[in-house]
């Protein structure tokens, strides 16, 4: 495992994202499989563990804070603030509340430090430089030692930047989410030194090719049952892409999953993506993408495959795509 740069932060080329063990994509995993999937990923070079309070709420950030706490030291964590956390998706950054959540975060991650801090969505009710102002307090104070945006357009990471430069961006990227290459953000990161994270970076689960559109997705507990990419009708017309990743794989004697990472490891040298999982299995199935490179010829190939593709679907629905900082 090589090590990348988000700004100044050096974490593992490939992080963790936790959301998935306590969270959203179905029941909540058992604590004890949470946690030594976790253990797992950090004996196995990862250093980059992704969290926020809103997962759970609350208890993802605890099974992190238990996870991690004895080696503490040796890894870097990075969690959200921005959500009210009342039953709605309510947004609230401004700054008596940022460093109201901080404290709290900082108890459930059983640390006196936030490695990485991201405001989770822009709120437009706050001027984000206000935002950048609280959180460069925090760092003042010790509490915080990096800043990030999360789904943050060009013209707010540049605002943000200039108050308290900001280390990363995370949004959703991934071989059939292209966005940050359209808007201006990708281009942005590179201008400012500024790294980048995608999340969903196995488009949810769909580019593993392990789901079909038989899959039962329970509205109740996974966000993922409201989007319309991942309706019966859209899991099927998307399925040209994971034949695609399919055959690509074939070649490679790889997965679809390792393709799809490999091919973000490909695009920058400070992209990371932190592809989350309960199952240890699927953990090192997503670890072994570091060891497929993928040349220029590749990238060209796969990219000419996926012109003659179109992607169905909205990303997410449209009360969670109102969230989205197009200002």
């Amino acid at each position: 495992m090589k090590t990348r740069q988000l700004g100044t932060l050096e974490v593992s080329e490939i992080g963790f994202g936790c959301m998935s063990i306590s969270a959203n994509y179905g029941p909540a995993a058992n604590i004890n499989q949470g946690i030594n999937v976790i253990r797992s990923a950090h004996n196995k070079g990862v250093t980059f563990f992704d969290t926020a309070e809103v997962y759970g709420p609350f208890t993802s950030e605890r099974l992190v804070g238990e996870a991690l706490e004895p080696f503490r030291d040796n890894v870097v964590i990075a969690t959200k603030f921005g959500f009210k956390i009342d039953g709605s998706i309510g947004l609230n950054s401004r700054p008596e509340h940022i460093k109201k959540v901080a404290e709290e975060s900082l108890k459930r991650l059983r640390t006196d430090r936030i490695d990485l801090y991201y405001q989770h969505r822009v709120d437009p009710e706050v001027p984000i430089e206000d935002v950048a102002g609280a959180v460069k307090d925090l760092i003042t104070e010790g509490k915080v030692l990096h800043f990030g945006l999360s789904e943050a357009s060009a013209r707010t990471i540049r605002r943000a930047h200039a108050v308290q430069p900001v280390a990363a961006i995370q949004s959703e990227y991934s071989l059939w989410t292209r966005d940050p290459e359209q808007n201006g953000v990708l281009e942005t990161c590179e201008e400012l030194g500024i790294g980048f994270v995608p999340w969903g970076p196995l488009g949810e689960g769909y580019l593993t090719g392990k789901i079909d559109a038989h899959t039962q997705l329970d509205p109740k507990t996974d966000l993922r049952a409201e989007f319309p990419r991942f309706s019966p009708e859209s899991i099927t017309a998307n399925a040209p892409v994971v034949d695609l990743l399919k055959q690509f794989a074939e070649k490679r004697k790889a997965t679809p999953a390792q393709i799809a990472l490999a091919w973000l490891l490909a695009q920058e040298p400070w992209i990371v993506p932190i592809p989350g999982t309960r199952r240890e299995d699927h953990l090192n199935e997503n670890l072994g993408a570091i060891n497929i490179d993928l040349t220029p010829a590749d990238l060209r190939e796969i990219e000419s495959a996926l012109s003659s593709v179109s992607v169905r679907g909205d990303r997410m629905s449209e009360k969670h795509m109102q969230q989205i900082d197009h200002s």
